[in-house]
């Protein structure tokens, strides 16, 4: 059986939202490619429409939009997904999946296009123990 996390971002609030996906919504993700828009209302967002942008399989190894088909392949790369250079000229061979879709996703990245009724935070309730938002305080002395 197939299943994915997703994790759907709101460009508005600046915030992302884990939704678990499976069964036969799961499966009608499958075939789809990064930089698809799809209906969000089979993972529980009636009236959203949203973007994948990115995903990654079991082993943490990221897809790259611009490699079309399945699968992984070994590039050498100089920047961008799956590798950033620590230094000027770097190039490295990395393993890196295609841009489409297939059941060993683990986590697809999506964004928010087109809103519904209801704005995303009613239809996810807080998490106890998410984290809060910073207050400043004033800091006496130096470290």
């Amino acid at each position: 059986m197939v299943e994915f996390k997703f994790v759907v971002s709101d460009p508005k609030t600046g915030r992302a939202y884990n939704v678990d996906v499976s069964g036969g919504a799961a499966g009608s993700i499958v075939g789809k490619r990064i930089g698809d828009e799809i209906d969000a209302g089979s993972l529980g967002l009636a009236g959203y429409k949203i973007k994948i942008t990115g995903a990654s399989d079991r082993t943490g190894t990221t897809a790259k939009q611009s490699l079309p088909g399945a699968g992984r392949r070994k590039l050498l790369l100089a920047g961008g997904v799956g590798f950033h250079p620590s230094m000027d000229g770097e190039r490295r061979r990395k393993t890196i999946r295609a841009n489409e879709i297939t059941p060993d996703f683990v986590q697809i990245n999506a964004q928010v296009t087109t809103y519904g009724e209801k704005p995303l935070g009613e239809l996810f309730p807080k998490v106890e123990g998410e984290k809060k938002e910073k207050v400043p305080t004033a800091r006496a002395g130096k470290r």
